[in-house]
C-alpha cells in the first residue's frame, strides 16, 4: 500500500511493531537513511527473498527506496510471501522531508 510521507512516518512512529525497511543498495544506504531503518538490498535476488521471508510476518513494515519504485515492488513481493502490513513510501527518500541520519 502506498502512503504519503505524513501517513508513512506517523504510522511508523505510532506502531509498536513497526520496522522501517530500506531496500536500496549498500552505496545508497551509506548516503543516509531514515532513522531506525534496516537494510535489505532488493537487487540481491534470491538472497533478498530469503531475507524478507525470514522476517516476522506479524510486524508492520514501512518500506522505502530512492524514489518509491523498488520499495513498491518489495511491498508486492512481501504481500505474496504472506505479509499483511507492508507500506510503501511514495516518492522514496528523494521526496522525503523528514529526518535522515548516517547509518551506524
Amino acid at each position: 500500500m502506498d502512503l504519503n510521507q505524513q501517513e508513512w512516518w506517523d504510522g511508523a512512529q505510532a506502531d509498536a511493531d513497526a520496522v522501517i525497511l530500506d531496500v536500496r543498495t549498500l552505496q545508497e544506504w551509506n548516503e543516509g537513511i531514515i532513522p531506525g531503518a534496516i537494510n535489505i538490498d532488493i537487487f540481491q535476488g534470491q538472497e533478498f527473498i530469503n531475507a524478507i521471508d525470514a522476517l516476522d510476518k506479524t510486524k508492520s513494515y514501512y518500506v522505502y527506496c530512492r524514489s518509491g519504485g523498488r520499495s513498491g515492488n518489495a511491498c508486492g513481493l512481501m504481500s505474496q510471501l504472506g505479509f499483511e502490513k507492508a507500506f510503501n513510501l511514495s516518492g522514496g527518500i528523494m521526496a522525503w522531508n523528514g529526518p535522515v541520519v548516517a547509518p551506524e
